[in-house]
């Protein structure tokens, strides 16, 4: 079961103007608390200068890309792929974050101190990662995000072959969406071209606020206890 937490140092009761843009605060830190409480508020965190460096902003993008329950689409290339690699989660997670961060990867973010800070979250029960392995043991793919209650959100996802990312997410949704899991949401922050023709939709930030309401209701996945 996830640990419980104190309260958060910080008020992440922030009105947000009309029409403002995806960045709305920065400071605070990256204590456990700090962070459950801005996903529960629909923020994450980013750093603000190159490669991720502080100041650290906190983020509520609109539109916000998001997976509902039903919308998944899956290839039918990816169906006949799945099968020659092996599933696993929290099995590696410190592995994946490093493959997500990896700082050759066009638009790399994550810095020692954000991966320390998931690292953190993952101990308490709170992060979550998705393994994708080759037949041969080696690791090719995987994602990782923060489960709040019904909430799911997808923090970063690296592929090593081909297919190696499109399969975590696909173990992923499957994970969140399982056991009656009409209610959550899965989060994945901004739509791409990528994540959209995998059934990513974009949402205002106001909708976005409204599903994350419902999503806190709902109890975790089973997969993630």
């Amino acid at each position: 079961m996830p640990a419980e937490l104190p309260p958060s140092r910080y008020d992440f009761e922030v009105d947000i103007p009309p029409h403002s843009g995806d960045f709305v605060i920065g400071g605070a830190d990256l204590a456990p608390a700090t962070l459950v409480d801005a996903y529960r508020h629909g923020f994450f965190p980013m750093g603000m200068s190159e490669g991720g460096a502080p100041p650290m902003g906190w983020w509520s993008p609109s539109p916000r890309g998001v997976l509902l329950h039903g919308d998944h689409h899956v290839s039918r290339s990816l169906r006949r792929s799945r099968p020659q690699f092996e599933i696993t989660v929290d099995a590696a997670f410190d592995e994946v974050v490093a493959g997500c961060a990896d700082p050759s990867r066009s638009g790399a973010w994550i810095t020692d101190t954000i991966a320390q800070a998931y690292g953190r979250l993952h101990a308490l029960g709170r992060a979550h990662s998705i393994e994708v392995w080759s037949k041969h043991g080696d690791l090719v793919g995987g994602l990782y995000g923060v489960s709040v209650g019904g909430l799911f959100s997808g923090e970063s996802m690296f592929h090593r072959v081909t297919d190696g990312s499109k399969v975590a997410l696909w173990a992923a949704v499957d994970l969140v969406f399982d056991d009656a899991g009409e209610n959550r949401l899965f989060d994945v922050q901004w739509q791409t071209p990528h994540l959209a023709r995998q059934g990513v939709r974009s949402v205002s930030r106001e909708r976005y606020r409204a599903l994350l309401e419902t999503a806190l209701l709902q109890r975790p996945p089973a997969g993630f206890v």
